[in-house]
């Protein structure tokens, strides 16, 4: 466990640079954490204090240097499910246990498998995360309450409905004020956060107007006492199938985020293990506080990098500037429009769709825009992990079609240097030799089978196996299949150029191993001789 604790090394490149980054990060981070909070179903404060919470503890435990966590999109949209179902108690317990499974998992050394997700699945998970997240925000935007409908396109509907029924155009325009000041302001001024900004003046106008809208509401102005009064462990059973959900897209987003944030800087390289202990760490202790389950957040982190970050303080500092205003600001932030927060994560789920990665992938070909458009329908229409779950099959159903499709079965001389008067003599002897190239798996097995139980009539088959670069159970039980239909006809095989990965799977057959061609053609002509077909 020792190499999951910080040490001297972490804070080695600490600069001012990162106490200007963390401020930066903090003021981005700010109303974005007020609105997962809100959108998560345990109110703002909870935004708040997880990413106090856990912002502070996955910057000192995490894998990267670079990292920010707290409160996101993608952690919100399956938290409200959870919160209808089980209550503020039974997100927190949920929390706790995802914490304790992410910790288990750094030390099953998992982390290094995310980077077998594909490139579509990720952008897929992304836009229907994006979209899941629009659509959360629509009741506020319009100013109608929230519907008990749980899935999102329907809630969303019926908040239309609701709206129609009885217009307010006054949290309509809040919500339309602060999208458009942060799209353009990010297309004028990409590094500067305009969200902040576009809070203080919405809120500020509609103070001033009185605007008949709703808002935060009293916020407390110190973190709550740490307590575990909501761990309820009759329920843990009931709660195990969400928090593995949690845990499963808390590791997922921050390895991501933390690639994503490696790729925008030169020196940086995250630890994958230490990274999900991190922030299991960091969930197991910000549900004492009161806190949602927290993730590494991309745009955050992006945030980060772009200021100039170089350390682990930037992190931290982010955390302590949101507890600054906590504890200074809190009556002041109560006044902020829930309606304005809506139109924060309205501006972020626009701006989390990369138009420029979907038109590569799109024109990459038609297996990654099948994959990327199905794991973004299954986001919406499903949960999150089961549409991660859907792209990962997907992709590599895709996959192993375009592998199995590499994979050959090519006659080929016998010996090396052999021209055409000797390859000509050897099959007068009822000698032939194919080679197998690329993998032997089921998605090529059966291709193999009917190639090779049509060779014409020859006494001895000599399969090179030198260039076999895999093999699963399926290839090696069509092989059995092909060896009996060819011995049925009389036909003898014979095996040559075996690698060692691949003879444990291949001693099942019972077959003649050899190490050289020629020494399988010299028992070949062996053979011929004892049945008097050679002289």
């Amino acid at each position: 466990m020792t190499v999951f604790l910080p040490a001297r090394a972490d804070w080695a490149g600490a600069t001012r640079r990162d106490l200007v980054a963390g401020v930066t990060v903090a003021i981005v981070a700010l109303p974005l954490a007020l609105g997962f909070g809100v959108a998560s179903g345990l109110g703002a404060a909870s935004g708040l204090v997880t990413a106090v919470v856990a912002g502070a503890l996955a910057a000192v435990f995490g894998g990267s240097s670079l990292q920010v966590s707290g409160p996101t999109g993608a952690m919100t949209v399956v938290l409200v499910p959870i919160v209808a179902r089980y209550g503020v108690d039974g997100v927190l317990t949920v929390g706790l246990l995802a914490g304790i499974l992410l910790v288990l998992l750094a030390v099953a050394r998992a982390g290094r498998y995310m980077r077998y997700v594909p490139v579509p699945v990720v952008e897929g998970f992304t836009i229907g995360i994006a979209a899941v997240i629009a659509l959360q925000q629509v009741p506020a935007a319009l100013g109608v309450a929230a519907p008990d409908e749980d899935h999102v396109v329907l809630g969303a509907v019926e908040a239309f409905a609701d709206f129609a029924a009885a217009p307010r155009w006054e949290a309509v325009a809040l919500a339309a004020g602060v999208v458009v000041v942060m799209l353009l302001g990010a297309r004028w001024r990409p590094g500067v956060p305009f969200s902040l900004p576009a809070v203080v003046v919405a809120t500020v106008v509609a103070q001033s107007a009185a605007l008949p809208v709703a808002t935060i509401g009293a916020l407390p102005a110190a973190l709550p006492a740490p307590s575990l009064g909501f761990l309820d462990f009759g329920a843990l059973w009931s709660l195990l199938p969400s928090a593995v959900a949690v845990a499963a897209l808390a590791a997922l987003e921050s390895l991501l985020s933390a690639a994503v944030a490696d790729g925008m800087s030169v020196n940086q390289r995250h630890d994958p293990d230490r990274e999900l202990f991190g922030q299991g760490l960091a969930n197991l202790v910000a549900p004492l506080f009161g806190g949602v389950p927290a993730t590494a957040a991309i745009a955050r982190t992006a945030v980060n990098v772009r200021s100039g970050a170089t350390s682990r303080l930037a992190a931290l500092t982010h955390a302590v500037v949101l507890l600054l205003i906590v504890v200074v600001a809190a009556p002041w932030v109560a006044g902020v429009p829930l309606a304005v927060l809506a139109g924060v994560l309205l501006a972020t789920a626009i701006r989390m769709v990369e138009v420029g990665s979907v038109r590569a992938l799109a024109r990459a070909g038609r297996s990654d825009t099948a994959v990327l458009a199905l794991t973004a329908v299954a986001t919406l229409v499903l949960d999150l992990v089961t549409a991660v779950i859907v792209g990962l099959v997907l992709a590599g159903v895709f996959a192993l079609r375009a592998v199995s499709r590499t994979a050959r079965l090519e006659e080929v001389p016998l010996e090396p240097g052999d021209h055409r008067e000797e390859e000509r003599a050897l099959l007068a002897q009822h000698i032939v030799a194919y080679r197998l190239d690329g993998p032997l798996l089921f998605a090529a097995a059966h291709r193999f089978l009917l190639e090779l139980t049509e060779i014409a009539p020859v006494a001895v088959v000599i399969l090179r196996m030198s260039r076999l670069s895999a093999v699963d159970a399926t290839g090696v039980q069509v092989l059995r299949d092909a060896v009996r239909r060819l011995e049925h006809r009389g036909i003898t095989v014979l095996v040559s150029g075996v690698r060692d990965e691949h003879r444990r799977a291949l001693d099942t057959l019972d077959l003649r191993v050899f190490d050289h061609t020629p020494d399988a053609i010299d028992h070949a002509r062996a053979l011929l001789r004892e049945r008097d077909l050679l002289p």
